[in-house]
C-alpha cells in the first residue's frame, strides 16, 4: 500500500489523530497442558508470545496502513503464576505515539474457571515500529486524548519512551 504524502510544514494538529479505543483489544486464552512446565505453571514464554501478538494488532489497528514490528518489551515481571486450566485475559492498548514508534500497554489477567477468581499476573509495556512497504519506518496517527487517564498514561508512556532511548545510546 502506498502511505499518504503530508505536508511537511503542516502543524501538528492537522494531523491524522485516533483515539485508545479505536484500535484497543482484548483476548482470552484457555492455557492447555502443552502450555505449562510438568508442575502445571504456564511458560513465561507463551504469555510474552500472546502478549506481543496483542501489541501487534493494537499498533496495526493504529497505523493502519503500515507493517509492524516489536521493537522492544520492557522488563517483565511475573506477579503470579498462571496454570493449566486458566483463561489468559490480555487487554492491550495504545498509551504512546512518536513519529513511527508506538507504545503498547498489555495488562495479563488470569482467570481461575472453577471459581471465577481474577488476578492480575502482570503489566508489559511494548515498543513498536511502524514501517513502510521498503522496511523504513513511517509515520503514524497521533493519539486523541479524551480524559486525564489517557494523558496520565500518554506522559507516562513518552517517560518510558525516553528512558529506552537514552539506555540504547549507551
Amino acid at each position: 500500500m502506498m502511505s499518504i504524502l503530508t505536508n511537511e510544514f503542516q502543524p501538528p494538529q492537522d494531523k491524522p489523530k485516533k483515539t485508545v479505543q479505536e484500535s484497543e483489544a482484548e483476548t482470552t486464552i484457555v492455557m492447555l497442558p502443552s502450555d505449562a512446565n510438568p508442575l502445571g505453571n504456564v511458560f513465561g514464554g507463551m504469555i510474552l508470545k500472546y502478549v506481543d501478538l496483542l501489541a501487534g494488532l493494537v499498533a496495526k489497528r493504529h497505523a493502519g496502513h503500515a507493517n509492524i514490528v516489536t521493537a522492544s518489551i520492557d522488563s517483565m515481571t511475573f506477579l503470579k503464576p498462571v496454570y493449566i486450566g486458566n483463561a489468559l485475559i490480555l487487554k492491550a492498548r495504545i498509551n504512546y505515539v512518536r513519529r513511527s514508534s508506538m507504545e503498547a500497554e498489555v495488562k495479563i489477567v488470569a482467570e481461575d474457571l472453577n471459581s471465577s477468581l481474577k488476578v492480575h499476573t502482570g503489566t508489559a509495556y511494548v515498543t513498536l515500529v511502524a514501517l513502510d512497504e521498503k522496511g523504513k519506518p513511517t509515520e503514524v496517527p497521533q493519539l486523541r486524548l479524551r480524559d486525564e487517564d489517557e494523558k496520565r498514561r500518554f506522559l507516562e508512556g513518552q517517560t518510558r519512551m525516553e528512558t529506552r532511548l537514552k539506555n540504547r545510546k549507551r
